[in-house]
């Protein structure tokens, strides 16, 4: 799907990859969601199933804080307080842990949670408002939300399906 440019798009290519990618996830088996052997998000590093759903719950959060302080103008540390943009790594970390104490379907549950409430976020905007103003720097809400959504639903699915292929996890 191309990148979206309006609100029917955004809506529509959300929706796509993350129905895809929950197909995928679905099928794992329980015990094969700990162990770490997907690649990691920082360079030289593995990661589970379970981190990679904490990484996508984490992300799709971010999105939702981000709107909520802008909605009541307050200040937006991005992409987190504490972090860069040039340190994803240790973001990708801080999110792994954040959820570690949940199991893998209560996980699944929050990735559910997360979806529609964006959903609801774009939902709630106008097309001016996701795609013809500048919501972060250059950048617009639209393009914002489609980055941390979309973008890695699609990067996701691509590594669970790797890793399914040489497990033999069909």
């Amino acid at each position: 799907m191309a990148v979206p440019t309006n609100k029917k798009e955004l809506i529509d290519d959300i929706k796509t990859t993350y129905s895809k990618l929950k197909k995928d996830l679905e099928d794992i088996p329980l015990k094969s969601t700990k162990t770490k052997e997907l690649e990691g998000h920082a360079k030289d590093t593995n990661m589970s199933v379970c981190n990679l759903v904490s990484y996508l719950i984490g992300w799709g959060e971010l999105v939702l804080k981000w709107d909520r302080k802008m909605k009541n103008n307050k200040e937006v540390d991005f992409p987190e307080t504490g972090y860069k943009w040039n340190e994803l790594g240790k973001l990708a970390n801080k999110f792994y842990l954040d959820y570690e104490h949940l199991p893998y379907l209560e996980l699944l549950e929050k990735l559910d949670k997360v979806f529609v409430e964006i959903l609801e976020i774009i939902e709630n905007n106008s097309n001016k408002e996701l795609y013809q103003t500048a919501w972060y720097g250059k950048w617009t809400k639209g393009k914002m939300i489609q980055f941390n959504t979309s973008s890695p639903y699609k990067n996701a699915r691509t590594r669970i399906r790797r890793w399914k292929k040489s497990k033999e996890i069909t």
